[in-house]
C-alpha cells in the first residue's frame, strides 16, 4: 500500500513557475514508477509525464514537453514536477500516481497506475 500526498499548487501568472511535490508513504517507493496527471474542468484526465523507478528515464506529454521536468528522490520518497513557462491552459488539478513496474520501465497507461494522490490545484492567470 502506498499513500501519495501532493503539495505546491497555487495561483501563478502566465509565464511563471511552480514546483509540485508528491510525498509517498511506505518503504517500497523505489519499486514504483511514478506519473503526473492533470484534469482541467470539463476535460478528461491528461498524462503530464512520468519517471522510471530509478529516475533515469522520463517522458512527457506533448503539451508540456520542454516546459515541465519530473524528478524523484528515492531516499526522501518524493517525486517533483517543476513547471516553467506556465500557460492558462495548464490550469488543472494535478495528481501524482504510482505504478508497479520493471526497473527501467516507463508507465504511460492511466489504467496501469495502482495508487493516486488527492490532487493539488494549479491555476494560471492570464
Amino acid at each position: 500500500q502506498v499513500q501519495l500526498v501532493e503539495s505546491g499548487g497555487g495561483l501563478v501568472h502566465t509565464g511563471g513557475s511552480l514546483r509540485l511535490s508528491c510525498a509517498a508513504s511506505g518503504r517500497t517507493f523505489s519499486s514504483y514508477a511514478m506519473g503526473w496527471f492533470r484534469r482541467a474542468p470539463g476535460k478528461e484526465r491528461e498524462l503530464v509525464g512520468g519517471i522510471s523507478r530509478s529516475g533515469d528515464r522520463t517522458y512527457y506529454g506533448d503539451s508540456v514537453k520542454g516546459r515541465f521536468t519530473i524528478s524523484r528522490d528515492n531516499a526522501k520518497n518524493t517525486v517533483l514536477l517543476q513547471m516553467n513557462s506556465l500557460k492558462p491552459e495548464d490550469t488543472a488539478v494535478y495528481y501524482c500516481a504510482a505504478a508497479r513496474a520493471l526497473p527501467n520501465a516507463l508507465v504511460e497507461r492511466t489504467s496501469s497506475y495502482d495508487y493516486w494522490g488527492q490532487g493539488t490545484q494549479v491555476t494560471v492567470s492570464s
